[in-house]
């Protein structure tokens, strides 16, 4: 058995796991009093039907196998997913290969009704039995040992009086049960799925481990929770759980993007040189270190952000987007960041302008805001800043030679484009399904809208926030006005 931990949930299988984020080691003595009434449901169905990834997205575990190879689970595995004073168990279990010579196993040797739950258990302990049908003893023990039973089937694909063999078995068991189809590549057949499982099981859902929100998540385990009444106070807590976990996971993401910003804000990096001639030639390898470490800087941020939400095995690119990736290409600024009238109302709000220069600028239509080598003209030109993104700083040291320094950035736009591209970034990773392996891209996307639909006192209290970052001032109130940009709809 392996246990691993990771923010706020314990998560534990028999093979080595990962795990969701809950504080370990609460709620022990809680659990130990529920333990007769954990909840356990057994994932089960034909081959290539998404039972793993299912399992994957509920348990919020990326490193359970998921293929479109059949049989790529060969045998059932438990999954303990601890939250901080609840637990249920998920059950990931082989195919069906041949359910209808089992059907015709289990018919031989039950004379009635009365006998077919029996009759199950026995096939499940009969040696002769585990050797022919190692898939289905494999996947029916669960359910003889108490697990419920969550059938899936693919929604994409038409209904078929093959799986009847299949959802009779499960009738057999006696065991509470429900239905899940899933959409793998469409929803042409689920209507003919809903009216065919809805003969055999007394709850259908539909659920795609690939979309479905966190809401939607929690609505199913609510679903779960009837299926057996005994474990309705367990899977309450078990929702209420991870939904403080989800507050907490927005809470230690708005920390992470504080730490970015006060770092790559005020970094700066020096090199001793012995003469005024050699600082000059070294600046652009200066350029280069210093560019080099922001980037990286952001890509560490963003690997705590996937750790947050306990996606280890998930891949980012920040060179696959439909914008050039280089952080420092400063023509995309106003697609990641601010644009242009942003930036003036946003040196009005934090008092850097007053309100004739914004007129003053905002009357002029090329504004011409856009390059880092021009800047604003007039009144605004204080505000943006003009030259180089990064001027070279050369002084002399008092034992002798010269130290030549580049940073920290100064453009009044860059705190917004790295807030803009964590934003984006937080949005896709809060919402992405551990079902889901595909790298994640980086691109713009709605910043700007987020900035405008902040109330008026978190706008201007952003703009102070990130023009004391530019200066290097102290900052209090980041934490808040963060919080607001980052939320998922």
């Amino acid at each position: 058995m392996h246990i691993c931990k990771s923010g706020n949930v314990l998560f534990t299988n028999s093979k080595g796991g990962h795990c969701i984020n809950q504080h370990p080691g609460q709620g022990t003595q809680q659990q130990k009093k529920r333990g007769n009434m954990q909840a356990k449901f057994a994932v089960v169905g034909h081959p290539n039907k998404g039972k793993s990834s299912i399992v994957s997205t509920l348990s919020h575990n990326d490193q359970i196998s998921i293929s479109s190879r059949s049989g790529t689970t060969e045998k059932a595995e438990a999954y303990l997913v601890k939250t901080t004073t609840s637990a249920y168990a998920l059950i990931d279990t082989p195919g069906f290969q041949r359910p209808t010579k089992v059907l015709q196993w289990l018919q031989q040797h039950a004379a009635n009704a009365s006998e077919r739950a029996a009759v199950v258990a026995q096939f499940v302990a009969d040696d002769t039995c585990q050797r022919q049908f190692p898939d289905e003893v494999a996947l029916l023990k669960p359910i003889i040992d108490g697990a419920a039973i969550l059938y899936v089937v693919d929604g994409s694909r038409p209904y078929g009086a093959e799986y009847e063999a299949e959802m009779e078995i499960l009738r057999w068991t006696g065991q509470p049960s429900m239905a899940l189809v899933n959409p793998i590549e469409s929803e042409d057949c689920v209507d003919e799925w809903k009216s065919a499982l809805a003969q055999f099981f007394k709850t259908v859902r539909v659920f795609n481990p690939f979309d479905a929100d966190f809401d939607k998540q929690v609505e199913l385990l609510q679903t779960f929770s009837f299926l057996n009444p005994d474990w309705q106070p367990s899977l309450s807590q078990v929702i209420e759980d991870l939904r403080q976990s989800r507050q907490r996971q927005q809470q230690e993401s708005v920390q992470i993007l504080v730490r970015l910003l006060l770092d790559v804000c005020s970094y700066q990096y020096c090199q001793k040189v012995l003469t005024h001639q050699q600082a000059k030639a070294s600046e652009a390898l200066l350029h280069k270190h210093f560019s080099n470490w922001v980037a990286q800087r952001e890509k560490e941020a963003i690997s705590e952000l996937l750790s947050v939400f306990a996606h280890t095995t998930t891949s980012f690119s920040l060179d696959q987007i439909d914008t050039p990736p280089d952080l420092f290409d400063v023509d995309q600024w106003f697609a990641w960041g601010l644009n242009k009238k942003q930036l003036v109302s946003a040196a009005t709000l934090a008092g850097a302008m007053g309100g004739a220069a914004v007129d003053m600028a905002v009357a002029g239509h090329s504004f011409m805001l856009g390059a880092i080598g021009g800047g604003l003209l007039g009144a605004g030109s204080a505000w943006f800043g003009s030259g180089k993104l990064l001027d070279l700083k050369v002084k002399g040291l008092p034992m002798g030679g010269f130290q030549a320094c580049v940073g920290p950035i100064k453009n009044r736009n860059f705190p917004y484009v790295v807030i803009g591209r964590y934003v984006y970034l937080y949005r896709q990773i809060a919402r992405l399904n551990h079902a889901d392996r595909r790298a994640l891209n980086v691109n713009a996307d709605d910043f700007q809208t987020a900035v405008d639909n902040l109330e008026k006192n978190a706008q201007k209290t952003l703009h102070k926030a990130c023009d004391k970052l530019i200066k290097q001032k102290r900052i209090d109130e980041l934490d808040e006005v963060l919080s607001a940009l980052l939320t998922v709809d």
